[in-house]
């Protein structure tokens, strides 16, 4: 029986610092997408600060990545940027695969 306890609570545990780690590459994604973004909107440094903590918090309005899609095409759409959802959904893809290679680097 405790053999069986042992498994669970480590499972639990790997399931834990699973999502810990997803949501702080999410957060790193959402991060670089917001520099990504002020840059394409001619933002100020100090603009571009304040824009990509916005995107971070943007994440936090539903589950899923659509909240933050959403934000990033409305704001670049309404500062002239052409760019489509396909646009925007490429971007996340590559800044997800840099967040994920950042935390890692970080971690070691």
């Amino acid at each position: 029986m405790t053999d069986m306890n042992d498994r669970e609570k480590a499972f639990e545990n790997k399931f834990a610092r699973d999502a810990e780690v997803q949501f702080k590459v999410n957060a790193r994604r959402n991060k670089l997408m917001g520099h990504w973004a002020a840059g394409k909107m001619n933002l100020t440094p100090e603009e571009t600060d304040a824009y990509a903590k916005s995107v971070v918090v943007a994440d936090f309005e539903e589950a899923g990545d659509e909240d933050v899609l959403r934000k990033l095409l409305g704001d670049l759409t309404s500062a002239g940027v052409e760019i489509d959802e396909a646009g925007v959904r490429e971007a996340m893809d590559e800044y997800m695969v840099e967040a994920r290679r950042q935390y890692m680097e970080e971690s070691e």
